[in-house]
């Protein structure tokens, strides 16, 4: 049952419930005319892991205040902030965890501290920090980022090396490599992997010859579920490691960048003179650090039921779905072309079902995620099947 906002306050015995009014996250709005259930979850075949709505933000933090009483942070000092970095920082095994209000902030904060008085970074064509960052490197912290691979998801440390030791020969003054980023997995290159034996290679290149890596992991659970690496493992050839908090643990905002004592105590200052200090951040922290508990064991579960499912889908006329070639979360489907495809996704909502819109080919892509729990892989082929015949004769 939908909580009521001024009951939830009196039963939780928490008074700073201005902030828990997140805005919705834009995939609520897909499908307009579908009311949310009111006692069923929904299986979302896109987004790495659940979100909520406003209430159901709420009724979450309930559940989260239930098992242990929300506590407030002061600046992101205490409370469920200073839980969850000590969460993160056990988790990537780095000695201190910081929050920051976005993955922007953490990514850039990091590369421009561990560059220190040099300028380049070097960094994948199709990263996050490269594309999608408003060239904050350049016009903000004087860097230079000098990316690799074209339109791929990974450079190799031969590229690396290659395109270091040719520096003298392109440019006539020195300024120095400061930094190497790597996003893994890649956003635009749908979720896709960097090899885990191209990172120690390149890791191996960096120590020999004092330049600093940081890892942006914003999905970093996605590689690691799908790789079989440890997130432990993955941030070990790193210097520090930037992780999201609402790309798949129910927040709806936040970032967490985990490093050295010597790199995260110079944090505070910057993300105060960068406009990034809020007064408080507890209801993110809270809804990351409950949603965190047990969420490597309901994404690999998840991934276990994907073979059912994969092979009953299928088994439907015109049905296929494709793992990606060194993928992680995303896959893709094809169904067949020329159906009715708003009565298609209106009849798997019934089922509390909801897709990626596909193209009039037929093709999208889908995403597995821990919301494939709530229904079992045979319910879920049926309610496919279902949708399928609708498509065809409405």
């Amino acid at each position: 049952m939908p909580v009521n906002r001024r009951s939830f306050i009196k039963k939780s015995g928490v008074g700073l419930l201005p902030a828990l009014l997140p805005a919705i996250p834009v995939f609520t709005t897909e499908q307009k005319d579908i009311p949310s259930p009111p006692n069923e979850k929904w299986v979302k075949f896109f987004f790495e892991g659940e979100w909520f709505n406003e209430l159901e933000f709420l009724e979450e933090l309930q559940v989260a205040h239930k098992k242990q009483p929300l506590r407030a942070d002061r600046y992101g000092d205490g409370g469920a902030v200073e839980e969850l970095e000590k969460k993160m920082a056990a988790l990537t095994g780095k000695s201190d965890a910081i929050f920051m209000p976005t993955g922007t902030m953490a990514n850039q904060l990091a590369i421009a501290t561990l560059c220190g008085e040099n300028t380049k970074i070097f960094l994948q064509d199709t990263s996050h920090v490269y594309r999608d960052e408003a060239d904050a490197a350049q016009s903000v912290h004087n860097k230079r980022l000098m990316p690799l691979a074209t339109d791929k998801t990974y450079f190799t440390a031969d590229e690396l090396k290659a395109a270091i030791d040719n520096l003298p020969n392109v440019e006539v003054f020195k300024s120095g490599v400061g930094c190497v980023s790597i996003e893994n997995p890649v956003r635009r290159t749908d979720e896709r992997i960097v090899p885990i034996e191209e990172i120690k290679k390149i890791s191996a290149y960096c120590k020999a010859n004092n330049i600093k890596m940081h890892l942006d992991g914003a999905r970093i659970f996605m590689a690691s579920a799908w790789s079989g690496v440890s997130i432990k493992e993955y941030a070990s050839y790193f210097d520090t490691v930037y992780i999201s908090l609402y790309k798949y643990l129910g927040a709806n905002a936040g970032a967490v960048l985990c490093g050295d004592k010597a790199i995260i105590d110079k944090m505070p200052h910057l993300i105060k003179i960068h406009g990034g200090a809020m007064y408080q951040n507890w209801t993110n922290a809270a809804m990351a650090s409950h949603r965190l508990d047990g969420f490597e064991d309901r994404l690999k579960e998840a991934i276990k039921r994907t073979g059912k499912l994969f092979d009953g889908l299928n088994k439907l006329p015109g049905v296929k779905v494709n793992a990606m070639d060194g993928g992680s979360n995303m896959h893709q489907m094809k169904i067949p072309a020329g159906l009715n495809l708003p009565a298609f996704r209106e009849e798997l909502a019934k089922s509390f079902i909801r897709t990626p819109r596909p193209n009039d080919n037929g093709d999208f892509k889908i995403s597995i995620n821990e919301t494939l729990l709530y229904q079992e892989p045979d319910a879920i082929v049926a309610a496919f099947k279902a949708a399928l015949e609708k498509a065809k004769t409405t």
